[in-house]
């Protein structure tokens, strides 16, 4: 493409109506009831109860984990069959069917059962009664619905699959119903199933988050990062596509939901990208690559970071500091793809003029204190985790009153926390189904199972029981949240790369990295789907080009496997000084080969020797690091002379 002279000086918007069906046709938590007049407020006081209930219940409550949990969940379902529908389609207002009435009273019902009888059943062992255990089958089946709407399909499959697998073949009770009365015994009435560490954690510390996350965005700091984002790269070639590089992962980072994300911002930059001479399915690509790889972004990493803490058992610090270097590499690849593709098709960057000012900008760098102060309280140990965000939330307040177009005013705190409690719902249906699967593997010994089995076919090759897990965790992932889709994993795959011998760290970061790309890996990759229908591009083709541009995230979980000094485990400073500038020569090589530019076009013999350069410096070791370096020298230097000889030839002529 030539050079863009007939850029537009606007990007043209995306209608609110067109952001409203993208998120409806891909994002299930905006396929809501419609509640006006008296109802909404009703539904409105239920909501923002509910989060200060949680809030409540994580700072102050001393009465049985029991009675939290369940009354957590009771809240949980009553919500969310009073929010989404049975199904899809146009609502009417004000309106729910007399089955999801009676549905709404048996669900909440049971879960009240347990939380008010909580000490009796507590005491009385295993000894249930059939009536408890129709309780506990309602319990279930209201879960798994609310999943249903909320959520998706694809989460109660794997569900489904582990749960059948138990009541067939997994339970040793030769009577049916024995299998069926033990499985919901513990699935519902011990922290075994539902009630396990994904719904404690939740309860406990990521709803908090949750409605923390809510309040930010109130004080406008997602506009402030697109400002950012635009004050830093917007100029140079391709800025737009750089400029949602950086926003998404600063927004990502916060919002948990890679398709919510994408829309989000890519309603801003995507447009902005076009405009600039940026193909639609590239456009729709890096929004979602970049939406996706928040996810992934430090400190918050869309809760995950916390209940890795939890399952991992180390401090959040610890955490955080070993997720910096491999998303640095992965928003990095992405960054120079979109920088060589501005280059190969000549596009300019954003007019000098309608760029924000960063002397304008600087003035409103406080909007960034309360996430700031949320990393130092809670990486410093000066208070739990819960505390820190509760004061994160009025520090949100007391910055937003500095802002007179953002200021957190009553009506605004109950639309946070009004936000806060539906977000909630996907999250914590989400971590309730993560319970039953984790239940279902532990009672019948399947993970044991699951583990010999990989292990077995890959006998010492850790290579093998890597691919495997990694398909097993793009397969698992689809679709699932990210708080649920990390515990999932954690429970199923992390421990088949523990057996095979790499570290604790490394195997969770490796099953939550591939859970994560789930969302925008083919066929079910809804974040890039999303991306394409604001593109108005084909959703396949913009998939396939996130997974590219995402390349990352495929290879570098590998190589913290085989040395996990990547993660900062078992090594020193020197060392980490040198695996980053060895990794970032890495990833700019294979960015390099993959977009097939450098200077100038490359052949398929360039690309291949620039590919494996990048790959062996990607790769911890001093003698790959070495002959890498040889490799991708070799082959720049190749291309800049014959991109110097291109010059003068067309000079010439």
């Amino acid at each position: 493409m030539s050079d863009n002279n007939n850029m537009k000086t606007s990007a043209p918007e995306v209608s609110k109506e067109t952001i409203d069906a993208v998120m409806k046709k891909y994002d299930r938590e905006s396929n809501t009831r419609i509640w006006e007049g008296k109802p909404k407020i009703a539904i409105t006081l239920i909501l923002v109860a509910f989060s200060l209930w949680c809030i409540y219940i994580t700072l102050f409550a001393t009465f049985l984990e029991e009675i939290r949990l369940t009354s957590f969940m009771g809240l949980i379902i009553l919500m969310g069959f009073l929010i989404y529908p049975a199904k899809k389609g146009e609502q009417k207002p004000n309106h729910i069917p007399v089955y999801d009435i009676i549905f709404t009273i048996l669900g909440t019902g049971s879960y009240m059962y347990f939380t008010f009888n909580a000490n009796k059943i507590i005491n009385q062992g295993t000894r249930f009664e059939w009536y408890q255990i129709i309780i506990g089958i309602i319990a279930i089946a209201a879960l798994v619905e609310v999943t249903r709407r909320c959520v998706g399909i694809p989460i109660l499959v794997v569900a489904a699959v582990f749960v059948i697998y138990a009541l067939t073949i997994g339970l040793t009770n030769p009577e049916f119903f024995g299998r069926l009365k033990y499985l919901v015994r513990n699935l519902f009435y011990t922290k075994e199933g539902i009630f396990s560490t994904p719904v404690n954690v939740c309860s406990k510390f990521i709803v908090v988050f949750i409605i923390f996350g809510a309040f930010l965005e109130k004080t406008g700091i997602s506009e402030f990062f697109i400002k950012l984002a635009n004050s830093v790269a917007g100029r140079f070639a391709g800025g737009p596509a750089k400029v949602a590089v950086i926003s998404s992962a600063l927004c990502g980072m916060v919002s948990g939901s890679s398709v919510g994300n994408t829309v989000t911002t890519g309603s801003v930059t995507i447009p902005m990208m076009k405009d600039t001479g940026y193909k639609p399915e590239f456009a729709g690509a890096v929004e979602a690559a970049s939406s996706t790889g928040g996810q992934i972004m430090p400190p918050i990493m869309g809760a995950a970071a916390f209940l890795m803490a939890d399952f991992v058992g180390v401090p959040y610090s610890s955490i955080i500091g070993r997720a910096i270097l491999p998303a640095v590499l992965y928003f990095l690849g992405i960054f120079i793809s979109v920088h060589l593709e501005a280059k190969k098709l000549r596009l300019t960057g954003i007019p000098k003029e309608q760029l924000p000012k960063i002397s304008k900008l600087i003035k409103k760098i406080y909007l960034l204190l309360p996430l700031v102060m949320l990393v130092v309280w809670v990486s410093g140990n000066f208070m739990t985790m819960q505390k820190a965000a509760a004061l994160a939330i009025i520090l949100s307040i007391v910055v937003s009153l500095f802002d007179k177009d953002n200021r957190i005013n009553f009506k605004k705190i109950l639309e946070a926390l009004e936000q806060g409690g539906k977000s909630a719902i996907t999250v914590g249906a989400a971590c309730g189904v993560a319970g039953i699967i984790s239940g279902a593997i532990t009672m019948t010994g399947l993970a044991n199972d699951m583990i010999n089995a990989i292990v077995g076919v890959a006998g010492n090759h850790l290579i093998i029981a890597l691919l495997l897990t990694m398909l097993c965790c793009i397969v698992l992932g689809m679709g699932v949240p990210t708080t649920a889709n990390y515990c999932i994993m954690a429970a199923t795959t992390a421990p088949i790369l523990i057996r095979m011998g790499v570290p604790t760290m490394a195997a969770h970061f490796f099953v939550f990295y591939f859970g994560i790309v789930a969302d925008i890996t083919p066929p079910v990759a809804l974040a890039a789907y999303a991306g394409s229908a604001i593109a108005k591009s084909n959703p396949m083709k913009t998939a396939f080009q996130a997974s590219k541009l995402a390349i990352a995230a495929f290879i570098v979980p590998y190589m913290f496997c085989y040395n996990p000094a990547m993660l900062l485990i078992n090594t020193n400073p020197l060392d980490v000084a040198f695996i980053c500038v060895t990794s970032v020569l890495g990833v700019f090589g294979l960015a390099a080969a993959l977009e097939g530019y450098c200077f100038t076009d490359m052949n398929p013999l360039i690309r291949i020797l620039v590919a494996v350069g990048g790959l062996m410096l990607i790769h911890p070791s001093t003698t790959t690091d070495l002959l890498g370096l040889l490799l991708l020298v070799c082959g720049l230097v190749f291309l800049y002379i014959r991109s110097k000889n291109k010059q003068i030839k067309t000079k010439a002529n």
